[in-house]
């Protein structure tokens, strides 16, 4: 299996390498050359299967031999060793034809952990083969950060910068990555918001000395390795549910657009999806980037799901490279406007291939919170304001058929907002009960590439 860049100009490589790299070095993104698809008998075959004996039939074709058969079943073990649940994402039905999928078992109670536990496995096996260290500098709206954390605090050929928006996330989700103890973990607060801290990360990843000098690696949703993991659960529930005999609608907020791409790849690879429904709250550029066919950014504005306060949606450029016929110029135009001008015009032909892929949705804060309170009322199940959001979309857009809306985060995540809108204040887990008694350690940083370069080298001692 060999890995393109988005905008055609970067090394073509191998799985370990662009799974190791993260963001190509013309500034895009790493996809397959093409995606392995599975015959209808191939897909009924895997009913049954565990989640663990799933995951290994979804991602060993794009993995090709870095890993022997072996080796990666024991790595993915590991991974999902340490999930709440046995089922990892079970599903709960909320109605008739309506179920939601629960990815937040993980050790950080988000969906970021399926990814991020089993790159971390994957990485340092890798990593063992040739004794290499790396650094990993990672942009999180809030739970990317504490994911990465969790697989790899005290690793000992890794070092980990997490960049989060000051006053940005919750507090949980800020603890998550401030209270860990390990010498090998660093969380940077900086000034401004979370496309402020991708744009960042995306600079160190540009500036090829620094990159170079401090062997710098990727774990945000621009590595492929992180959207592969995803692909998993999409097969999960649509196995559980019927597939390949009958189809299954997804619903799924996001902001970066890796989680709704994961669905779309399992779609490529023969998962029988009928409609992949993209869910926005109040900073719903995708929603109109797909109604509009224009794709502006207007600035953020804090909301009670801020895993989803986002302009820039970095893995919209792995849609749009398929929309655009794999033609890499013409994503490099696209985002050369983005950069100078804020925005750009989805040309028609690519626009009409989305929407026959996406539809789209947004949920106000007002209607966050009354989602809230109407499904707890309805079926007793309390929602994160990410997955209300998703589910007042999934709402908007039910017809015939299953539809499965992903539950990207545990309610006690966003305590406040639960509360507010349920009067229920929900509980952490025993395992996290003295999260708040932990003592954090921060570094607040400017929304300044030298100054950040020259921190992170001044911790690695380079």
């Amino acid at each position: 299996m060999r890995y393109i860049s988005t905008r055609g100009q970067a090394p073509i490589l191998g799985f370990g390498e662009a799974m190791m790299t993260g963001l190509a070095r013309d500034g895009g993104l790493y996809v397959p050359e093409r995606v392995p698809a599975f015959t209808r008998e191939e897909i009924a075959a895997m009913a049954g299967l565990s989640y663990e004996e799933l995951a290994f039939k979804v991602i060993s074709p794009f993995i090709g031999d870095f890993f022997a058969e072996d080796e990666l079943k024991g790595l993915i073990a590991k991974a999902y060793a340490g999930f709440g649940h046995a089922a990892r994402a079970p599903l709960k039905q909320l109605g008739t034809d309506h179920f939601l999928m629960e990815l937040f078992h993980g050790p950080t109670l988000a969906f970021k952990d399926f990814a991020m536990q089993l790159i971390g496995q994957l990485m340092q096996a890798a990593l063992a083969r040739t004794g290499e260290r790396i650094t990993i500098v990672g942009a999180t709206s809030g739970d990317t950060g504490s994911a990465a954390i969790e697989a790899f605090r005290g690793l000992a050929n890794v070092d980990v910068f997490i960049l989060f928006p000051h006053g940005r996330v919750s507090e949980v989700q800020r603890r998550q990555m401030t209270t860990p103890v390990e010498s090998n973990v660093h969380a940077l607060a900086l000034e401004g918001d979370f496309d402020d801290c991708q744009s960042r990360l995306k600079d160190m990843f540009n500036d090829f000395d620094f990159r170079d000098g401090v062997r710098l690696a990727g774990v945000n949703s621009i590595n492929w390795a992180r959207v592969l993991a995803q692909v998993v659960y999409y097969f999960h529930a649509g196995l559980a549910l019927g597939a390949p005999g009958r189809k299954v609608s997804f619903t799924v907020p996001t902001g970066n657009f890796g989680d709704i791409f994961a669905g779309y790849i399992a779609r490529k690879m023969g998962l029988p999806i009928e409609r992949l429904v993209i869910a926005t709250n109040q900073n719903d550029i995708l929603d109109r980037a797909m109604k509009t066919g224009e794709y502006r950014m207007t600035g953020v504005d804090p909301s009670y799901s801020p895993s989803m306060d986002i302009q820039i949606s970095s893995n919209f450029e792995r849609a749009l490279f398929d929309a655009l016929g794999r033609d890499g110029a013409a994503v490099q135009a696209l985002m050369d406007s983005l950069k100078q001008s804020g925005g750009f015009t989805i040309p028609a032909e690519a626009l009409k291939m989305l929407r026959e892929t996406f539809l789209s949705g947004r949920a106000s804060e007002e209607e966050t919170l009354a989602t809230i309170r109407s499904e707890l009322a309805a079926s007793g199940e309390l929602l994160c304001p990410h997955s209300a959001v998703a589910v007042k979309v999934a709402h908007e857009n039910a017809g015939q058929g299953m539809m499965v809306t992903l539950a990207t985060a545990h309610p006690a995540k966003f305590p406040d907002a639960v509360e507010k809108a349920s009067g229920l204040r929900p509980a952490l887990p025993p395992r996290m009960a003295d999260l708040f008694g932990r003592e954090e350690r921060v570094t607040r940083v400017p929304n300044d590439l030298g100054a950040l370069t020259s921190l992170i080298r001044e911790r690695l001692g380079k």
